[in-house]
């Protein structure tokens, strides 16, 4: 099927059909993690898939995140798929020991001989007064560990193709799912499927500047690039899917064409995942470059938890399109905001997200 065309569900529908479907082909799959099993079933990406596949394959575990991922990967070395689900990200941290040290060496380690195929879920982004300790976005500390994959669907279809390709993956992979995407909705084959992992997608041709987007800083980016149509700049949107592997390529094709880049990511500025593309552009395509690479990060400051701070920190459609203005205008921030060309751009979409499951 096209995967322009069908039925519509949810990003959250979305994934919950990945792990249904892949309950389904394979025994070998099981899901754990905290309230997989409850009447939400973490914002309904799990709900009732303990019903449909029983509670030796569905389960609720203790409050103890580096014991159970210690869990999920020994049974991996042994022939399971399973998948341990999240719903911070934040609480990934207490098992760093388990993913950095164990699970991404593991295949390294034994020359090969030994797989680790367990897929981490976990929920990043704000909203309900999340707060400094439960809406980081953290997935630039994964992706900086050699041996583990990254991605992060922006869309219905891709979070449904991509967990299906995670969960098939014999490496450790994390899925980062923002929560400010749960409730979009897109046309997503009913039949299995998979988004191959590393290949970035272009979401809007343009000529003028090239912006690269992670996340939901993929909407944010096409509502900009919306915004700047009418001030005659046509940005080209780069989806990246997959933070590591990173699809080189297709960043470096696009900044060649349009000879300016931007990058937004839904993680902090300083040593991000924008960092890391502003560094590889200005190494291959630096005589291809008219302008400063910029990026359009969180601020680098602890999250707040009151709705008026929250959207200080956090980067909006008006501040990617002042950005590219900036790269395509050559003009300063403060000149452009005096000028008034900051005014009139739309603003993130508010979201209806009100509680924490």
């Amino acid at each position: 099927m096209n995967k322009e065309r069908g039925r519509k569900i949810t990003y959250r529908e979305a994934i919950r059909e990945a792990l249904a479907q892949s309950l389904a082909m394979d025994p070998s799959v099981y899901i754990m993690g905290l309230c997989v099993d409850d009447p939400k079933g973490v914002l309904g990406t799990t709900l009732n898939l303990h019903r449909e596949f029983g509670r030796e394959r569905v389960f609720d575990v203790p409050i103890s995140e580096n014991a159970m991922t210690g869990v999920c990967t020994g049974s991996a070395l042994v022939g399971m798929r399973p998948v341990l689900v999240h719903a911070r990200f934040d609480f990934i941290l207490y098992s760093m020991d388990q993913i950095v040290n164990h699970a991404a060496k593991w295949c390294y380690i034994s020359g090969g001989r030994l797989k680790v195929p367990i897929t981490i879920c976990a929920i990043i982004g704000r909203g309900w007064g999340q707060g400094a300790q439960h809406s980081q976005s953290l997935q630039a500390f994964f992706a900086h560990v050699p041996g583990l994959k990254v991605v992060m669907p922006a869309t219905p279809y891709d979070a449904k193709g991509l967990l299906m390709a995670c969960i098939r993956d014999d490496s450790p992979t994390l899925c980062v799912e923002h929560r400010w995407l749960f409730d979009q909705r897109g046309a997503v084959p009913e039949e299995p499927y998979i988004v191959p992992i590393g290949e970035a997608t272009v979401r809007r041709r343009g000529r003028d500047v090239t912006i690269v987007a992670t996340s939901y800083m993929v909407c944010e980016s096409l509502r900009a690039a919306e915004a700047l149509r009418k001030d005659g700049i046509e940005a080209e949107v780069i989806d990246l899917r997959s933070i590591s592997p990173l699809d080189r390529d297709a960043i470096y094709n696009s900044v060649r064409k349009t000879g300016r880049l931007m990058v937004a990511d839904t993680g902090w500025t300083t040593c991000g995942v924008a960092a890391e593309i502003a560094a590889l552009a200005s190494d291959r395509c630096f005589r291809d470059l008219k302008a400063p690479i910029k990026r359009v990060c969180m601020k680098d400051v602890p999250l707040p938890t009151s709705c008026a701070l929250e959207k200080l920190a956090y980067p909006s459609p008006r501040d990617i399109a002042l950005a590219v203005k900036e790269v395509v205008w050559g003009k300063s921030l403060d000149v452009l905001v005096r000028e008034g060309h900051g005014s009139g751009i739309e603003d993130s979409v508010e979201n209806q997200f009100r509680g924490p499951f």
